[in-house]
């Protein structure tokens, strides 16, 4: 009888772009865990503009992920320009202490997300370049994982430094740039990009016989990351959601904690988990776990209930966002894997922009259980979706 082969460790590579993310999720969620309240409470801006401006800035961030894919496969190099986006949002922290009106706010915003959209892409290739293929799931289920630990723990510095500080958001603001300056200088002295064949460098990766090569299975990834987002808002909703219901100021944050320490402890295990089932069935089922997630966020008004929908919420990421990423990864050629990035994530972005509009519109005209219904009815859209793929199939 010999023992089983022991599964091979992921590459360091992997484990640094985590801690990477992790860095940079701590400096903007410490920020962006506050930022909705100081809209709305200190600067006086509207529910429904809170929501357009998130809606814009993630599409944003979404959106130039193509450009940044793209220029990542035409030179055969990711590193460089995730360091430019790591960088930009780096630069862009000390705005948001800064921000005396809604102007500098929304300019720092999308500063900020376009240093998420020029580093997202090649960052995903990279992963997808330095994973074996049979570990692309837990790979991409590490990384989330550790991003996710920085954006739980960004909202409980947060909230530490609000109790300490009395409520001082802008002092808060500024010790954000600490972790985001660290960042940048881990990627930059930890990770070493592989190198590529002579076959993969300069591709044109937008000419149409490039495009061709992309396969209808790619297409419909890209399809079902669309709906996805359609069916689930930004977070921002959830901060506003505890606020309404009478939580105090400065432990609002506490609701992100508890959803990205749900995410970052399920990230992992259905990433590997991805590697071993059904893509479509584990998609169904996260998707389920969406719709009870709204409903309770929906008609629950105790902070019990609250912090169910929201536990469920992390739940359903864990689930389908590391799951997707490898499902692209998988679908597209090597060469064309930041192109591929790209494309899904201005799917993506073009949905989260129409999702989080729709979902403000609806708080401030009829409250924030219409908010929460409809992303429940988009969640059953999107599984009914699925199923019917699998009966064509």
């Amino acid at each position: 009888m010999t023992a089983p082969a022991r599964r091979p460790s992921l590459p360091t590579g992997i484990w640094v772009l985590g801690f990477v993310s992790l860095l940079m999720d701590i400096s903007s969620e410490m920020i962006h865990a506050l930022l909705p309240l100081f809209m709305v409470g200190t600067l006086g801006m509207s529910v429904a503009l809170v929501g357009l401006l998130e809606g814009l800035a993630e599409a944003t961030a979404l959106i130039l992920k193509v450009f940044s894919g793209v220029i990542s496969d035409c030179f055969g190099r990711r590193k460089p320009l995730a360091l430019l986006g790591y960088g930009l949002g780096a630069a862009t922290k000390p705005l948001f202490a800064l921000a005396t009106g809604p102007g500098l706010i929304f300019t720092a915003r999308l500063l900020d997300r376009v240093g998420k959209g020029i580093r997202g892409a090649p960052r995903d290739a990279l992963v997808a370049d330095i994973a074996p293929p049979d570990q692309r799931g837990a790979a991409f289920g590490l990384r989330q994982s550790l991003d996710t630990v920085g954006a739980f723990l960004g909202p409980l510095l947060a909230v530490g430094l609000m109790l300490l500080w009395a409520n001082d958001f802008r002092a808060v603001f500024a010790v954000a740039v600490v972790p985001a300056v660290l960042c940048v200088g881990l990627l930059w002295w930890g990770v070493r990009e592989p190198p590529r064949a002579a076959a993969e460098r300069r591709v044109n990766p937008i000419s149409r016989a490039s495009l061709k090569r992309l396969p209808a299975a790619y297409w419909w990834v890209v399809g079902v990351g669309a709906v996805f987002t359609l069916a689930r808002f930004s977070e921002a909703f959830l901060v506003l959601r505890a606020q309404q219901i009478g939580v105090a100021v400065a432990l609002v944050p506490l609701v992100m904690v508890a959803m990205n320490a749900v995410y970052a402890v399920t990230a992992y295990p259905f990433g590997k988990l991805s590697d071993r089932v059904s893509h479509r069935g584990l998609l169904l089922a996260g998707l389920a776990v969406l719709v009870v997630a709204d409903v309770v966020l929906g008609i629950r008004t105790h902070w019990s209930g609250l912090l169910l929908g929201v536990a469920l919420w992390g739940v359903h990421m864990g689930m389908t966002q590391g799951l997707l990423a490898a499902m692209v990864a998988q679908a597209a050629p090597a060469d064309l894997r930041g192109t591929a990035f790209g494309f899904f994530n201005l799917m993506s972005g073009l949905a989260m922009l129409v999702a989080s509009a729709v979902a403000g519109l609806l708080w401030e005209a009829i409250g924030p259980q219409a908010t929460f219904a409809a992303g429940a009815v988009f969640s059953v859209l999107s599984m009914a979706l699925l199923v019917l793929r699998r009966t064509r199939d």
